[in-house]
């Protein structure tokens, strides 16, 4: 249709009607990240279980945003998990029943509230997130260390590609 805008049909979207995603790299990554997200998502269970036996799942992402940036808003959790406010009201309200979250006063904002992880949270959640790292540690003993560091710098460059 506008050809001309992305240099007469010759740009990312020329190439990738040629077959480009068919190329046996894409393929196989396409492949290798469906089995990661699998587990991920088996794990994410498993972890949140460990948190809490009530937790549910999707909560857990919320707790490790909460442990690794401190007090944030519903509204800025929500944007980042990617759920809507009343997702996020009712997952709050069940991790403050837990006990793992507390709401306090924004001191930017007074009529706004920060959701924190309360003390027992955070020593759940750190309990459970180095008790991971000590799996990835254990699992890929035998990597030499600069391959973890360049594996890690590669799903950063992915998850940061993944957000445009």
């Amino acid at each position: 249709m506008h050809e001309e805008g992305n240099g007469g049909g010759h740009g990312a979207e020329s190439d990738l009607s040629r077959g480009g995603v068919n190329q046996p790299e894409f393929l196989a990554l396409e492949r290798e990240l469906t089995v990661l997200l699998r587990r991920a998502r088996a794990n994410q269970g498993e972890m949140a279980r460990e948190v809490h036996p009530d937790l549910e799942s999707s909560a857990y992402g919320l707790l490790v945003r909460l442990g690794e940036c401190g007090g944030q808003r519903a509204t800025e959790l929500a944007a980042y998990i990617g759920v809507g406010k009343a997702t996020m009201s009712r997952q709050l309200r069940a991790l403050e029943q837990l006990g793992l979250v507390a709401r306090e006063p924004d001191p930017a904002d007074g009529r706004a509230w920060l959701v924190t992880l309360t003390p027992e949270g955070q020593q759940r959640v750190g309990r459970v997130r180095e008790a991971r790292r000590a799996r990835y540690a254990r699992r890929l003993a035998d990597w030499d260390p600069r391959e973890v560091t360049e594996l890690a710098r590669l799903l950063h460059e992915l998850n940061r590609g993944m957000e445009k």
